[in-house]
């Protein structure tokens, strides 16, 4: 999930703890203690303890070995240990040991009770030859009862693990974090339009101007100048130059731009340089499908079983029945839909943005001045739909849209009509876990007005979109998305928890902006009076400053609403005030990307980025889009492609965060079954994944984070780790506005 997190009570994805126990006495440098007792376990089993499934054996060698019984789901099902660690607050510790085996495994120190959160967390790759392993950390606590735990779990197979010279010294040189930021000469990795800007930013000392050159594959100059000194960058404190090259038109590929004796990643200049993302982010989908087994034939190297079908040790999504703490008296067959993101939760009030944006595209392509509906038409995605006359941006969206009427609660119970805000696991699911594999019990939570907005809203345009193709079902949208809309009048307050254990809570307390937009969306399809009056009694409808500073989101959605009636040909009464209100709020990102040295459209009022900020990135770009589609005005379009520079690699970390696209790309987007780097049998998430991106909201950090990460400039606080889920995790609503402005960029 994104944004917000409940605090997780396994260690697999534990936050680190701020709690301060008395202090312990300090140890002196120069008489370091080991903190593990019988480590070389020359006493026995001394002071060590095992899951009682298994019985702890020391060889006549003096090592500890374990019989690992197979068919267990997760890491931590069996455990070895030792109680009692005393730990100093800001003291830095090796650990140290030797191991074999042929499974993974998992070393944490941590605490030693729910919510068992960690203070070291590493994945182990054993071999059948004994190995050293070693692993530095910092305290955040002092306390004397942490644990030392070895979780040995998971394995199909059984198999045999052997431990030996265990050891936790203080005094330890801290752990120092330095991504590897690649050459001071950032350029969109993937590349440039022939007659679009084109923009570098380099980072130097240099406080004037620097000669740089412009190569071609074959190394010869094609175009050089000077460099512009903009000083220091606020978002990632550094000195930095920008460069333009604008007036290089010629395709080709493995260009390369020099500045000061360093070179940048290799790029194209290319007329078709989107498609090929354009078409992975919307096929990113299908592998995401919950209710159905994905074939290698469509996704190669993604198959994988049905997942949450009711196939053991899978409970299935087919008969799901009220949370214990919300009880009701039916059930629901939720299968199907869209995993959210790296968890197997599936929630509406995400996937109602995701599916809206998908279909918003299908819609753009038809109404826009520079739309092509054959790029959004039948047989253009890797699904297994295509050929039945269909666009497949639309059977994609239908499989989401199917999943939320199913949420909708039956008539004659409490809460009728509204929905229910998400269906997902009792507790937290193992990293790494196929879906089909999940054990765990799985249940409807209470419904909420903001989903059932959602359902309302995309219910009403997804009448619309399919009404050329399947009429009948363009009327079952419809019928739900106004009972929808009756059941969020008569419950207008129900909001969604924001605790919880097994999914995100996607909590909201303002449910203004869902109902505008559903109301916009609502009229849109119906013409209807009822709807027309309560969007324009609302006050965002007359908001010049609808579209924030912020950005908006799953979380924010009144921008939406004004965008769909800005641009759905519908005869809105008003609509030239309304198309003025968009493109007023797009330039202020068109000012964000001509000011900034790295052209992001993003500037926050408060200065933090957020969780999932490439998210709001992205859909500013959005904003820019429509602008460009109502004004025809050149600086808008390309505002939106100097803004797409920034998530191909032109930022402080040289990163490109999107999965196959660019020399630098994200590749361990924090996932359950795009696992490699804790399985190297599964995948990397599939090209066109987008990373969640910087998040310097430290309150919302995940270990890995907290280890890495204190003290970031916003661009920095990012890491291309599995385990980072709050600046690296992917989700559907991410890869949604992700396609929308490929989609938009394939056009230009």
């Amino acid at each position: 999930m994104n944004r917000v997190r409940s605090a997780l009570a396994l260690t697999a994805t534990a936050a680190l703890t701020t709690g301060l126990l008395s202090a312990l006495p300090a140890q002196a440098d120069d008489d370091p203690v080991d903190q593990v007792v019988n480590g070389d376990f020359s006493n026995g089993t001394t002071g060590w303890w095992g899951s009682p499934e298994v019985d702890l054996t020391v060889t006549d060698d003096q090592v500890l070995c374990v019989d690992v019984p197979g068919d267990t789901s997760a890491a931590w099902d069996v455990i070895v240990g030792q109680n009692d660690i005393p730990l100093i607050e800001d003291e830095s510790y090796e650990l140290t040991f030797t191991a074999s085996g042929d499974a993974p495994i998992r070393a944490l120190v941590q605490e030693p009770t729910e919510p068992y959160r960690t203070y070291l967390d590493e994945r182990v790759f054993l071999t059948e030859d004994t190995e050293e392993h070693a692993f530095v950390f910092t305290s955040s606590v002092s306390r004397e009862d942490a644990q030392l735990a070895f979780q040995i779990g998971g394995s199909d197979d059984p198999w045999t693990f052997c431990l030996d010279e265990v050891s936790l010294f203080g005094g330890a040189e801290p752990p120092v974090y330095e991504p590897d930021t690649g050459p001071p000469v950032r350029v969109n990795q993937v590349g440039y339009v022939p007659d679009g800007p084109k923009h570098a930013t380099v980072v130097t000392d240099s406080q004037g101007p620097l000669p740089w050159e412009l190569t071609d594959a074959n190394g010869a100059v094609v175009a050089e100048g000077g460099t512009e000194p903009r000083g220091i960058d606020d978002t990632s404190g550094e000195n930095v130059h920008t460069v333009e090259f604008s007036e290089v038109t010629a395709s080709g590929q493995g260009y390369t731009l020099s500045v000061d004796g360093e070179t940048s990643h290799p790029f194209a200049i290319d007329a078709d340089l989107y498609a090929d993302l354009a078409t992975d982010a919307l096929s990113f989908y299908y592998p995401q499908r919950s209710g159905i087994e994905i074939d290698g034939a469509i996704a190669p190297g993604y198959e994988r079983e049905a997942g949450h079908v009711g196939a053991a040790p899978n409970q299935g999504d087919t008969e799901v029945t009220c949370h214990p703490a919300t009880p009701c008296d039916y059930s629901l067959d939720v299968s199907g839909g869209w995993y959210d993101a790296g968890d197997h939760g599936k929630y509406v009030v995400n996937g109602g943005i995701s599916v809206h944006q998908l279909m918003s595209i299908h819609e753009r392509s038809h109404t826009a001045p520079t739309g092509n509906p054959d790029r959004a038409g039948d047989s253009t995605l890797r699904i297994p739909e295509t050929d039945n006359g269909v666009p497949d941006v639309l059977d994609e969206a239908r499989w989401q849209m199917e999943f939320m009427l199913s949420m909708q609660v039956p008539e004659g119970e409490p809460f009728a009509r509204m929905v229910h805000h998400k269906v997902h696991d009792e507790s937290w699911t193992a990293m790494p876990m196929m879906p089909a594999d999940d054990p765990e019990p799985r249940y409807l939570h209470p419904p909420s007005t903001a989903a059932t907005l959602n359902l309302a809203a995309t219910g009403a345009q997804c009448s619309r979109v399919f009404a050329e193709y399947d009429a009948d079902f363009a009327a079952t949208c419809l019928d739900a998305a106004e009972l929808a809309w009756q059941g969020a009048l008569a419950h207008p307050e129900e909001y969604a928890s924001a605790t919880g254990d097994g999914g995100g809570p996607y909590n909201d307390d303002d449910v203004s902006d869902e109902f505008y937009w559903a109301a916009a969306e609502l009229y849109l399809s119906t013409a209807g009076s009822e709807y027309w009056d309560a969007l324009t009694d609302y006050e965002l409808h007359n908001d010049p400053e609808i579209f924030t500073a912020d950005g908006f989101d799953w979380g924010y959605t009144a921008p939406l609403g004004m965008l769909q009636l800005a641009t759905v040909p519908a005869g809105v009464e008003g609509v030239e005030e309304i198309r003025q209100t968009v493109v007023e709020g797009a330039q202020q990102y068109l000012a964000n990307v001509d000011e900034h040295p790295y052209g992001l459209s993003y500037a926050p009022a408060h200065g933090e980025f957020v969780w999932g900020s490439n998210n709001l990135v992205l859909n500013n770009l959005v904003v820019l889009s429509v602008a460009h589609d109502l004004t025809g005005q050149d600086h808008f379009a390309e505002a939106v492609l100097t803004g797409m520079d920034y998530i191909l690699g032109r930022n402080a970390l040289n990163q490109s965060y999107v999965t196959g696209h660019g020399t630098n790309d994200a590749v361990n987007q924090h996932s359950r079954w795009y696992a490699n780097q804790l399985d190297p049998s599964l995948p990397n998430p599939p090209a066109g994944s987008l990373a969640g991106g910087p998040n310097s909201q430290t309150s919302t950090w995940d270990p890995t984070a907290q280890a890495n990460l204190t003290g970031c400039a916003p661009q920095f606080c990012y890491i291309d780790h599995i385990d980072s889920y709050a600046t690296n995790e992917l989700t559907i609503n991410w890869n949604s506005t992700l396609a929308w402005v490929t989609a938009f960029a394939v056009e230009q």
